[in-house]
């Protein structure tokens, strides 16, 4: 299934100062039972955002409208605890395209990867300079650049680097799961076999 093409995003962010947030905050476990990858927004932290009568916690930050956009920056250690894609799902059904964290579990980086977010990982002072930015003005925005690989707090100028896989790169550039990325080489895949034919 392909995603979003990423490139550039320029976009206001939510800031999440949490750390250890894991993938049952994300998307607490009794909401896995869909297949589909549709309707896991909704339920995106759940728990933090809602009382049990259903209305919204006043003081959670996806219910504060002071503060929106495509980019979600959170503390250290961003996507820990099981391996549930489900809580990948739901950040991008919600409509964030980039986490941007000190440190992010593997598995989440992974999962994230495959369905069209960019995680991307900064420094822990970068994250505080982020943070200090968004807090100072939520109208603040962030450029998130994959291609020369930097993000940069726009109204200061202030840039920095990261890393990622030129594989998963090539992938989220082209909008492409694993899947796609075969189905985009079957022409070149198809004349390698003949090649191979005895």
């Amino acid at each position: 299934m392909a995603y979003d093409k990423f490139t550039v995003h320029t976009s206001t962010a939510v800031p999440l100062p949490l750390e250890n947030v894991d993938t049952d905050q994300i998307i607490p476990a009794r909401f896995l039972k869909a297949t589909k990858r549709e309707g896991f927004g909704d339920n995106l932290f759940r728990d933090w955002r809602y009382n049990s009568d259903n209305t919204p916690k006043a003081d959670f930050v996806l219910n504060n409208p002071t503060y929106s956009g495509k980019i979600l920056v959170a503390g250290r250690n961003f996507g820990s605890g099981s391996s549930r894609e489900h809580a990948a799902w739901a950040i991008y059904d919600y409509g964030f395209r980039c986490v941007i964290s000190s440190f992010f579990a593997d598995i989440f980086k992974g999962n994230s990867i495959n369905i069209g977010i960019l995680p991307v990982t900064v420094s822990p002072e970068f994250l505080e300079k982020i943070f200090t930015a968004i807090y100072a003005d939520p109208k603040a925005e962030i450029e998130v650049n994959l291609l020369s690989q930097t993000v940069t707090i726009v109204a200061s100028g202030e840039s920095e680097g990261f890393e990622i896989n030129s594989y998963k790169k090539d992938n989220l550039i082209n909008g492409y799961d694993d899947i796609d990325y075969l189905q985009a080489m079957k022409e070149e895949i198809g004349a390698f076999e003949k090649e191979r034919i005895f």
